[in-house]
């Protein structure tokens, strides 16, 4: 059994302002959006220039924690934010949901191809490699709250969360890191190192977020207010990722033409 560290979730306080470690997750996260960017744009030839990745990057930044925070909104704790609206702008607290974020995202990535008339896919595809840092942070800051956690287990590595009642429990937060962070970035990024067609690369990382996020749930405590959504073991999450398996998959086994316009 591993006892949590119980982190302050505050991880500086300047005055009356507070910098959260949860904040912070996010930020290297979008700082190694930044840096990877810039190098998948100077390496490739894919078109882009390196100015163009802060540009992009910020579309994304306001999709995700926009898209994010209402996602977590109305799929997660309706109710609860119903009764208590000025919580929905507490993101420092935790509480945002990948499935929303990525909503937000393909919003922002509409916008942002607009804007500089490429395609949508080619945008996707660009961005795709870049998305999994900031999947692997987000989910260390997951574990620094203590949120989210698994399921209870009598394995060596559980860990006995402050904030869960009983027994130690999978450290479900570490999963996702290790599965949806660092794995599908090796893969997404190994994908990516040559030319494919496209939305090619965006349907491997759908999928492949799509069944690790499904295979973590087995681990992850569903939420209590909402429990198994179907067959008294599908959660939530299971359901939300089902259409990202299949949109992946389509993407993948579908000819170039249905991309006639995308490019």
């Amino acid at each position: 059994m591993i006892v949590h560290p119980n982190f302050d979730p505050v991880a500086l306080s300047i005055g009356p302002l507070s910098i959260h470690w949860y904040g912070l997750m996010y930020l290297c996260g979008f700082v190694a959006g930044i840096v990877l960017g810039r190098y998948r744009a100077r390496h490739s030839r894919s078109g882009w220039q390196e100015d163009e990745v802060i540009d992009l990057v910020f579309y994304i930044a306001v999709g995700i924690i926009v898209g994010g925070r209402l996602g977590y909104v109305l799929f997660y704790k309706l109710s609860f934010y119903l009764s208590s609206p000025l919580d929905i702008i507490a993101i420092w607290d935790g509480g945002m949901s990948f499935h929303g974020g990525l909503i937000g995202v393909i919003v922002a990535l509409g916008c942002y191809a607009r804007k500089t008339n490429r395609g949508i896919l080619v945008v996707a595809d660009f961005l795709a490699p870049l998305v999994a840092p900031g999947l692997f942070f987000g989910r260390i800051g997951n574990f620094i709250n203590q949120e989210l956690w698994g399921r209870i287990t009598d394995v060596p590595w559980g860990v006995l969360f402050y904030t869960a009642p009983g027994p130690p429990r999978h450290p479900s937060q570490l999963y996702e890191a290790l599965l949806e962070g660092l794995i599908l970035f090796i893969i997404v990024w190994w994908y990516s190192s040559k030319q494919r067609l496209p939305g090619r690369i965006s349907g491997v990382f759908l999928l492949g977020y799509g069944v690790f996020r499904f295979f973590v749930e087995f681990y992850r405590e569903p939420d209590g207010h909402i429990g198994a959504v179907a067959l008294d073991w599908v959660s939530m999450g299971q359901v939300l990722s089902i259409p990202m398996i299949f949109l992946g998959l389509f993407l993948l086994v579908r000819k170039r033409s249905i991309y006639r316009g995308t490019e």
